[in-house]
């Protein structure tokens, strides 16, 4: 039996993406806290929790491009013509985020509002740019011959909208409980109280886009709600309501991690329904891995390389990850 090529990247680049959403999910997710922050002091503390390892965790997406190029070209033609105008937006406002972010820490006082403001804005641009991508590949593209042949503006549509504001709510999540465990005092107990109307508008979220999407979709619909996968898909609700109360109830009391881990966990269900969803098809709603493979002269040897890198990312991040853990105080940092 030989190795199914095709399936082990769609693994390697489900695991790049949902790395990407993890840790940059949670830094973009202080970009979008911070303007409801008013102290320099505790913006300080909030940008200083992430300088370390900020732009490393952005790793993920060069990986992910990257991959797919090598693996699925014709996938990567098709969503990136599909997808250009948010993407384009997405890279411009994490290149000007990135700016902001260290033109913050050396202005002036007379300027600092200004790049406060730059790096919110970037943050949100990203994230939105992000979920109008997402919602355009849940509801599919239109192919003819091997090439993208919809419209240009087919990526705005009422979901792909939803998406773009559910996935501001999701990093917000994920930043103010990041919050929770890397600070203390007066701002912790603030993100707590701001994290728990943030985790029910998850939850929210989470609900109509699971009613959303088979509703617009009879192909997920039939996956869903068949048999044997509505027994094995059962518990996948139950643990979004479980995890929820979780979350809302370490928030709580004082807890430090335990929210963060949660959050993440509740991520990582929504995750991979989504991947339930749409698998094997990687350019919905019909072209399979299969179809969209490279040759597999190439998928093996760009596979060698993918198997070297990976294990030194994951070392140096969580190398970094450890030295600088802990609490980070007022007037402490790292730049």
């Amino acid at each position: 039996m030989g190795i199914d090529l095709p399936v082990i990247w769609a693994i390697i680049i489900g695991f790049g993406l949902m790395m990407y959403v993890i840790m940059d999910g949670f830094d973009l997710g202080i970009g979008i806290l911070l303007p409801f922050v008013r102290e320099r002091d505790d913006r300080d503390t909030m940008v200083n929790t992430v300088a370390p390892v900020w732009d490393g965790n952005e790793t993920w997406l060069v990986l992910g491009g990257a991959a797919l190029l090598a693996a699925f070209p014709l996938a990567y033609s098709v969503i990136l013509s599909a997808l250009y105008p948010p993407i384009v937006l997405m890279l411009g406002a994490l290149i000007w985020r990135g700016v902001a972010f260290e033109f913050r820490f050396k202005a002036d006082e007379a300027h600092q509002p200004f790049w406060d403001k730059a790096f919110a804005w970037g943050s949100y641009v990203a994230t939105i740019s992000q979920g109008f991508a997402l919602g355009a590949f849940i509801g599919g593209f239109k192919v003819t011959d091997g090439a993208y042949s919809g419209g240009g503006l087919d990526w705005v549509t009422p979901f792909s909208i939803f998406t773009g504001f559910g996935l501001v709510i999701a990093y917000a999540l994920l930043g103010s409980t990041w919050l929770v465990m890397k600070t203390e005092g007066a701002l912790q107990e603030r993100m707590k109280l701001l994290a728990q109307p943030v985790t029910i508008a998850m939850l929210a979220i989470i609900v109509i886009v699971s009613l959303w999407t088979p509703w617009a979709h009879p192909v997920v619909a039939g996956r869903w709600f068949s048999f044997p996968n509505l027994v094995f898909f059962a518990p996948v609700p139950i643990l979004v309501l479980l995890c929820t109360w979780a979350i809302v109830s370490t928030l709580r009391r004082d807890s430090h991690a335990a929210p963060f881990l949660l959050a993440l966990f509740l991520l990582f269900l929504g995750y991979s329904g989504l991947a339930i969803s749409l698998w094997p098809n990687i350019i919905p709603p019909s072209i399979s891995i299969w179809d969209a493979a490279g040759p597999p002269q190439s998928m093996g040897f760009t596979l060698v390389g993918a198997l070297v890198i990976i294990p030194f990312i994951l070392g140096y991040t969580a190398w970094s990850y450890y030295v600088f853990r802990g609490k980070v105080r007022t007037g402490e940092g790292y730049h």
